[in-house]
């Protein structure tokens, strides 16, 4: 069994562990770290997902890291693109060297007597167990389980005589030309698999419990393509990224305080890009209001060039059965399929999984309350990264891990060796980290932190806002620190 100790020590090779790994060699050059990744590729999400036609589902000057611009034409990327991207900037900045492939972390142990982490891994390839020490714990696993998608208990899945396929793992041999497919859902991967789907299938159907919120944006930007005429890439992309920030946070504003108003102009979107007599209001009019859940954006209208050439067609129904031959519906029409497609969601799994345990007593997620939407109270040097769900995850994870740094740095100056979030009052008043009505969300928010009324111990979900907290504000507001050198 093999023990090492390194001063941060993070988890997940993904958009946020890489970005994290960069920041801390940029502005904690005296800090050495190293990567756990489950799997053996770097990418995370973007390495993992191979359905047709994955995509950024937020425009890349926002998704992408703030410390490298993102110079592709396309502002709403491709998987592979964005993997590629994310495999560059960990070259770039030396972190492939640091990574440790098929490493995954099950548990993590506080010893406040010696202030650091023992971490417990599981060598996924070899079986092996690997002990290692750190100072501080960053967590950048995303909130989700990689070796397993959300799939319902579907009547009859057993008498389909086609393929089922989820797409979290889709078979790289799945050919679906000339074949009919059914896309079960309605939320952003099953708005990206219809259009791609469409070109070469006979004929893909989305079957959609109850509608989503759809809105079309240019796969180019404008402006950017402008700039770059007559500026250099790094000049551009501030300017970019803020203009994108600012519309962004001005749509959820507004669909916060004028939901109706918002749902007239998404409609009003929808019905100009399909023909006169499409039922919109049926297929595209959700039961819920605006940012109520994440709002799908389809690159210049695909979906709905799709529906328009009949390459591909909605059905809002529920599902009575699977057949042999497809989809019985409760209305008691028929779907036939060669393949199914279960875009029905992810599994909630916070912190990747892992048991954390403070001087011997075991953490309960649940019963801790974050700060800051990124630490957890009564748990000393450690962090975790939780992206928006109203805007692109790299905002927060940027800003998080900026923060990170700014602590560190700010523990060294004084001599800190813990630092420990701690509430004003052990009652404070607490509620769901993330107040999302979608259904992964619903069926794992209990098992996530909780957040507070107010600041610093509630996740507002404005990025200007946090760039104020976290980038300019205190870095020791209700952070208990000890264990001076």
């Amino acid at each position: 069994m093999s023990r090492d100790h390194v001063d941060v020590l993070i988890v997940g090779a993904g958009l946020s562990g890489v970005g994290a790994a960069c920041q801390l060699r940029t502005r904690c050059p005296g800090k050495s770290v190293a990567i756990l990744e489950a799997r053996g590729e770097i990418g995370g999400t973007w390495d993992l997902f191979r359905y047709p036609g994955v995509r950024s589902d937020s425009d890349m000057f926002t998704l992408g890291y703030s410390f490298r611009p993102w110079t592709r034409a396309d502002s709403i990327a491709d998987g592979a693109s964005i993997r590629e991207y994310i495999r560059d900037t960990a070259r770039e900045h030396g972190i492939e060297e640091h990574i440790r492939f098929h490493h995954r972390v099950v548990r993590a142990e506080w010893d406040s007597g010696r202030t650091q982490w023992t971490v417990e891994a599981e060598r996924t390839d070899t079986g092996e167990t690997v002990l290692l020490t750190c100072g501080f714990l960053f967590v950048c696993s995303g909130y989700y389980r990689y070796d397993e998608g959300h799939t319902p208990d579907f009547p009859g899945a057993d008498r389909f005589a086609g393929t089922v396929a989820h797409p979290q793992h889709w078979p790289a041999e799945l050919d679906c030309t000339g074949k009919r497919v059914v896309v079960i859902g309605s939320g952003a991967t099953a708005v990206t698999l219809v259009p791609a789907l469409a070109r070469t299938a006979g004929h893909v159907t989305m079957l959609q419990r109850s509608p989503g919120y759809v809105l079309s944006l240019p796969a180019r930007d404008a402006l950017a393509g402008v700039l770059r005429r007559v500026l250099p890439a790094r000049a551009v992309y501030p300017i970019v990224r803020w203009k994108n920030v600012l519309l962004a946070t001005a749509l959820f504003q507004l669909s916060r305080r004028r939901p109706a108003l918002v749902k007239k102009l998404l409609r009003m979107g929808v019905h100009n890009s399909l023909p006169a007599a499409y039922e919109v209001d049926r297929h595209f009019t959700p039961r819920y209001q605006p940012w109520d859940q994440r709002m799908c954006f389809v690159p210049d209208g695909d979906l709905f060039r799709a529906l328009r050439a009949d390459g591909a067609s909605i059905v809002t129904d529920t599902i009575e059965t699977f057949t042999e031959t497809g989809i019985r519906l409760a209305s008691g029409a028929e779907l036939d399929a060669d393949v199914i497609v279960t875009a029905t969601g992810l599994n909630l799994l916070p912190i990747g999984g892992m048991t954390l345990t403070v001087d011997g007593e075991e953490v309960d997620l649940a019963g801790t309350v974050a700060y800051k939407g990124m630490m957890l109270s009564g748990v000393p040097n450690f962090a975790f990264t939780l992206g928006y769900t109203n805007a692109s995850w790299t905002l927060k994870a940027d800003l998080v891990s900026g923060y990170v740094c700014r602590l560190l740095n700010h523990m060294d100056a004084r001599g800190y060796r813990q630092c420990t979030p701690t509430p004003p009052s052990a009652a404070l008043p607490a509620e769901p980290l993330i107040d999302l009505t979608a259904g992964y969300v619903l069926r794992g928010v209990s098992a996530l932190p909780r957040q507070g009324p107010a600041t610093p111990w509630r996740l507002h979900q404005n990025y200007p806002r946090d760039v104020l907290l976290m980038r300019y504000g205190p870095v020791d507001d209700d952070i208990r620190f000890a264990g001076a050198h």
